[in-house]
């Protein structure tokens, strides 16, 4: 319904490589809050529901707190993630698709940050099929440092990859090595094929540096994750 209201322009593109059955582990970028939300869109023609795990205090968000408890989400507990990790192994016993955010937290460069070990650990413990994902474009509508519109027909890109399968004697960290991999070319693919430019030097915000846009480095943008983090906590990133 919202997104019919607000007229969002979707590219989906490598919906083929979402399963229609059976269980796997949805690995996608992170830019900002509704991230969840597109990549669940785009497994809507597969017949398939995602449940992400995410990060507990995401479920006080407004309007993003009704849609992740309606949707099933996961909440994660800084303090006991292993709960959390226990009730993702279960829904893929269950055959259910369980969406993982490795970066952890929104990047601010949005280039991809280093990855936690989740997404490939849930795929390698059950020799599931690991599906990368990148979204691009949603970050313009709803994301940190208080940028957010109500503009109509943004353009949102979802690109899915081809499922990446735990190899004999592979280990987490190698796995989440070529996911990261796989995820950089999809990204650098989505944002090449974006259909809109900034509008004005002001609008460049949302471009990675090395594209033009005013958006940090990634080494600056982790200094100031750190100073986010000291100055009101990482609950919302």
């Amino acid at each position: 319904m919202l997104f019919r209201l607000m007229g969002y322009r979707f590219d989906v593109r490598g919906i083929e490589n979402l399963p229609t059955s059976g269980p796997a582990v949805v690995a996608g970028n992170h830019i900002g809050f509704l991230d969840f939300t597109f990549i669940g869109y785009a497994a809507r023609p597969r017949k398939r529901l995602i449940r992400f795990m995410a990060k507990r205090a995401v479920f006080d968000l407004p309007v993003v707190s009704w849609l992740m408890r309606a949707m099933g989400h996961i909440p994660v507990d800084r303090t006991s993630g292993s709960r959390a990790y226990r009730q993702g192994l279960r829904l893929l016993d269950e055959g259910q698709l369980v969406g993982v955010f490795p970066e952890a937290t929104i990047s601010r460069s949005w280039l991809l940050k280093p990855f936690k070990r989740g997404a490939a650990g849930l795929a390698a413990n059950r020799g599931v099929p690991l599906v990368p994902v990148v979204v691009w474009g949603g970050h313009r509508i709803y994301t940190v440092d208080g940028h957010r519109t109500l503009r109509r027909r943004m353009p949102v890109t979802i690109a899915v990859g081809e499922a990446l399968l735990p190899a004999d004697g592979e280990g987490v960290d190698e796995l989440s090595a070529r996911l990261h991999l796989r995820m950089e070319a999809l990204l650098d693919e989505a944002i090449t094929a974006y259909p809109d430019t900034p509008r004005d030097d002001d609008d460049r915000w949302w471009l990675p540096h090395d594209r033009g846009g005013t958006a940090p480095d990634p080494e600056t943008a982790a200094v100031l994750d750190r100073e986010a983090v000291a100055r009101i906590g990482d609950s919302f990133e």
